[in-house]
């Protein structure tokens, strides 16, 4: 982090399904690539890639993020069920 970071409440979508959205303080590393962000304060400094995928700047586009991530997270499941209902054993 230098001076020249923008710091932001950022929402952390990277985790969605297993730990929910995380809020965080984090700097945008507007040097290195502005849609990277380090949280800010944390003993073990976490970094996020990708504004819209990993993480938000919003709670509402994190929700949404959040919500297409489940409806794909079952789709998959509901693939792998079907794959394995006509397995059966032999």
């Amino acid at each position: 982090m230098n001076e020249k970071d923008e710091i932001i409440t950022a929402y952390i979508t990277k985790y969605a399904l297993t730990m929910g959205i995380l809020e965080i303080k984090a700097g945008v590393c507007h040097r290195i690539n502005s849609g990277m962000i380090a949280e800010v304060g944390a003993e073990h400094r976490s970094c996020y890639h990708g504004e819209g995928k990993e993480w938000h700047r919003t709670r509402e586009e994190a929700v949404k993020r959040a919500e297409v991530m489940r409806e794909k997270k079952i789709a998959a499941l509901k693939t792998q069920i079907k794959k394995l209902e006509r397995m059966g054993v032999k």
